[in-house]
This record gives structure tokens, C-alpha cells and sequence, in this order.
């Protein structure tokens, strides 16, 4: 399930690294979604396989295998791309496709977020590691509900330091040298800098418009969602 983008100004200019490389990478990706394709597996299929995957990682994090959890997050977080390469190779990419696979993206986050949770609450790290899991995991989905909503105002908002290809290696790396908490501290701090760093670049961009139009009123009314 390819997430449709609009192209706006300054998206390009930009665009985070992970993106570029992601459009690298989906070209090869193909004959892998050809190949699932004709094994039968659908885009959707796919995506919720994806999910079942990252919950399969919070499993083992709950059990205090954090190697072997940061090991199988690459992995999970690599099959991410698999829904895209099925819904491009048989000419399947909807708009629903789009939504369902950016929401379940969210669900595969935050069921990690919350394996490594349980484990947590059983060290002596518990109250400072939850504090930070809060932290982060709310950062992370303020990232993507601002993309989100720059998206449907009509500007992009792919800026910032951690999209989610980021924080995922971040995590799994810190996972496997066994220091969960250098990658909480991290994310705590730098998911929040990318989600503020989005607003700044929608404020940025739509105070342009604002100037272009002579100062007009654009724009739509807040949303309560």
C-alpha cells in the first residue's frame, strides 16, 4: 500500500534522508511484491502480517530478550515495505490502502513501545523508563499526525531528524548493545524536536501563501479528531 504524496514546495528540498533512500530501495522492492503476488498475498495481507510481526517483537522485549527483540525489530520493520511492493507490482495502490497501512504503522509502534514496557516495570528502571516510553511514543505519533494534517491543508511536512526508519534502527541498535534506555533518552528528546520542526516548516510555508495572497484568509478551521 503506496501512501500517496503530494508533491508541495520545499518537500523535496526537505525531504529526510530515509525517504530518499526509500524511493532507492521501493525499486527493488518490486520483484519482491511480484514474487509474494503470485504466492497470493495481498497488500492488506501484508500490512497486517507486518502488525503481527511487531507484536511478536513486544513479545519477546516482554520476556527481557532485548537482543534478540532488537534483532527481530529490523527485521519486522523491514517487511514494512512489503505491503507497498505487493500494492505497486499488481497495480493495487488505493487510497484506502494508504490510511490503512499509515494507521497500522502507528498500532506496530506503539505494541512495541509497550513490550518493552512490561519489561521495564520489572527492573529497577521503571519509573524513569515509563516516564520516557510516554514521551517518546507520544513524539512519535505527533511526528506522523502532523505530516498528516500538513498533508491535508496541502503542504508537505516530510522534515525533521527521526521519521519513523529512525527511530526503528535507533531502537534495534540500542536494543542489541542491551542500552534501552540511551534510545528512550534519544527518541524522548528527538521526536519532539522532528514533530515541532514540522509545524515550524507548515507555519513557514503557509505564512508564504499568506504573503503571496495578500494576506487573504486561507486556510480551514481546527479540527477536534
Amino acid at each position: 500500500m503506496r501512501r500517496t504524496r503530494r508533491a508541495t514546495p520545499g518537500t523535496r528540498e526537505n525531504a529526510v534522508i530515509s525517504e530518499r533512500i526509500g524511493q532507492w530501495v521501493r525499486r527493488y522492492m518490486l520483484h519482491v511484491g511480484q514474487w509474494l503476488a503470485r504466492a497470493g498475498l495481498t497488500a492488506n495481507m501484508a500490512t497486517l502480517i507486518g502488525l503481527l510481526l511487531n507484536a511478536g517483537v513486544a513479545a519477546v522485549l516482554a520476556t527481557g530478550e532485548l537482543r534478540l527483540g532488537g534483532v527481530l525489530l529490523l527485521f519486522a520493520s523491514a517487511f514494512d515495505m512489503v505491503d507497498g511492493a505487493i500494492a505497486r507490482a499488481t497495480g493495487s495502490i488505493s487510497k484506502f490502502g494508504g490510511f490503512f497501512d499509515s494507521t497500522i504503522d502507528r498500532y506496530s509502534e506503539v505494541v512495541v513501545y509497550l513490550g518493552l514496557l512490561i519489561w521495564l516495570n520489572r527492573t529497577g528502571d521503571d519509573h524513569v523508563g515509563s516516564v520516557l516510553i510516554l514521551i517518546a511514543a507520544s513524539g512519535a505519533l505527533l511526528i506522523s499526525y502532523a505530516r498528516a494534517r500538513a498533508e491535508a491543508i496541502g503542504y508537505g511536512a516530510s522534515v525533521g531528524l527521526v521519521a519513523r526508519p529512525e527511530r526503528v534502527i535507533l531502537l534495534a541498535l540500542c536494543l542489541i548493545i542491551d542500552q534501552p534506555l540511551w534510545a528512550l533518552w534519544a527518541l524522548a528528546i528527538a521526536t519532539h524536536v522532528t514533530a515541532i520542526t514540522r509545524i515550524v516548516h507548515v507555519w513557514r510555508l503557509a505564512e508564504k501563501d499568506d504573503r503571496t495572497a495578500g494576506g487573504a484568509a486561507t486556510g480551514t478551521a481546527p479540527a477536534n479528531d
